[in-house]
């Protein structure tokens, strides 16, 4: 059987301005993701790690590590804390990175779910080096990246909430991610350069116009007749029309009686 791609390319071109992604059903019978590069693919597995490796046994790097800390921590009560050296380091990030392609492809893919999967994965990740790491310049190394992963995880957890409607939701999901990029700007003294964050514009933005058409939702649509009755009622104790408005009173709860047996 030949190695040559060039037959599983044809047809499906590169395009350096948009990410070109699909899924594909692997020989073994599983969903496969296929990330189109300039020269070429990436190929990665829905689950577990994306190059479907198992390192040390483990489902990844992250979980190998995370055994070794909590056996070490169990061993040694009363030793120094663990420490990740730098080689344990760059596994991670090189991890890391396949993770981020694939959380991109899902995001293009509209699989948002398994976005904020992989995006909670980096989160965990970055929390995890920053615990663990032994030399500062690693730790920010990777938690340089968490207001951008911060956005993209309230972005695939917000989502779905928007598509099925329920705005509530999806505006407090939004509302934590964006306290979440404030405390990074706190935690690292840059608080006063917020207006500079483009992840925390980009999740500010968006809250916005989720208000602002919710708002014109609300105002194209027809008043109930008890809200009309409210409006009036409200104009009537305003005015001083004690009578009117007792009249009024009246009839909103006779209406809402009515509408609540419904």
């Amino acid at each position: 059987m030949s190695k040559d791609i060039t037959r599983i390319l044809e047809g499906w071109g590169y395009d350096p301005d948009e990410m070109v992604v699909r899924l594909v059903s692997g020989e073994d019978g599983r969903q496969k993701i296929q990330l189109r590069l300039e020269l070429g693919l990436l190929q990665m597995e829905m689950d577990h790690r994306p190059d479907g490796t198992r390192p040390g046994g483990c489902e990844s790097w992250l979980e190998y590590y995370e055994q070794k800390q909590q056996a070490y921590e169990a061993a040694n009560p009363e030793a120094a804390a663990f420490s990740l050296d730098e080689g344990a380091c760059g596994r991670l990030w090189r991890e890391g990175v396949q993770y981020y392609h694939r959380y991109l492809s899902f995001w293009h893919l509209d699989l948002y779910e398994l976005c904020a999967r992989d995006t909670q994965r980096n989160l965990r990740l970055f929390a995890f080096i920053c615990s663990h790491a032994a030399d500062r310049r690693q730790k920010l190394q990777f938690d340089q990246w968490r207001p951008y992963v911060t956005m993209m995880h309230t972005r695939a957890v917000a989502m779905p909430l928007l598509l099925r409607k329920e705005h509530e939701e999806a505006l407090r999901t939004i509302h934590l991610g964006i306290e979440a990029i404030e405390d990074f700007l706190e935690e690292y003294g840059r608080s006063d350069r917020a207006e500079e964050c483009v992840e925390l514009l980009s999740l500010q933005q968006w809250r916005d116009e989720i208000l602002e058409s919710r708002e014109r939702a609300e105002s194209a649509r027809p008043k109930r007749p008890v809200e009309i009755l409210r409006d009036k009622l409200d104009a009537a104790v305003a005015a001083e029309e004690f009578e009117e408005a007792a009249r009024l009173r009246d009839e909103i709860q006779r209406l809402s009686t009515a509408e609540g047996m419904q």
